[in-house]
This record gives structure tokens, sequence and C-alpha cells, in this order.
């Protein structure tokens, strides 16, 4: 291999003309001198209300599951598969069964409406109790 068919690397060719060259800062305001203590409260950002994520239905099935009753979590708006299956994995885990997702439900083994209305209210969900 020659030399001739490197690039340089050093940084000494430039790209061309930067349109930003001819730009300055005269006439901009200046940034505001404050010292560690007054800027911690304004920098800090406001603890804002959590925006409610939508309504979701919780319910009990036990038809075509050979007599098993299943808690099926639907209704998901504006949520991928990614987070419903980070939702199921902490239901499963809190309720101490298994789950999975299945057409863009959630569902968990066992009558668990509780703790997973609990989980959904923790995840700004706003759980309903739907069906029987």
């Amino acid at each position: 291999m020659s030399n001739s068919k490197r690039i340089p690397t050093d940084g000494g060719q430039s790209f061309g003309h930067n349109p930003f060259d001819a730009l300055s800062s005269a006439g901009l305001p200046s940034v505001p001198e404050s010292s560690p203590a007054d800027s911690a409260p304004s920098v800090a950002p406001a603890k804002a209300a959590k925006k409610n994520r939508g309504r979701v239905d919780i319910i009990r099935q036990k038809a075509g599951r050979g007599g098993k009753t299943v808690t099926v979590v639907k209704g998901f708006v504006g949520i991928g598969l990614p987070e419903k299956e980070q939702l199921a994995k902490a239901m499963q885990k809190a309720c101490g069964t298994g789950g999975t997702v299945k057409d863009g439900q959630i569902e968990i083994q066992g009558d668990k409406r509780d703790e997973v209305a609990r989980i959904l209210t923790a995840a700004n969900f706003r759980p309903v109790f739907a069906g029987g």
C-alpha cells in the first residue's frame, strides 16, 4: 500500500467555507452572574404533575381457558410493545405469577386485578374494572 491513498487525519485541511465565521457575539445579552447557592433553586426543575396516560380496562376471564382465571389488561393507547412488555414483567413480579403480552393486551395468570390496578396507577394509567 502506498501512502498516497491515505487520508490525512491531522486536521490541517479545512472542509470549506464556514458560514458561522462571520458571526460575532456583539449585541447579545451576557450570561447573568449568580452564585451557586442562588442558582440551585432556579436550575432544579419543578416537579410537574404527571400526565394521565389514559384509561385501561382490567378484565377477569375464564371462558376458553380450561377453567383457569386470567386477568386481562387492554385498551392501551399510545404505548408500544416494549413498554407493554415492561409493564407485564412488573405485574408478573408483583403478583408472583406468569403472564404474557398477546394481541396488544397484557395477560396475567390468576385473578390479580387489585395488584395489576396498583401497578397501572403507579404508571399513570387510569385502571377501570370491566366485565365480570
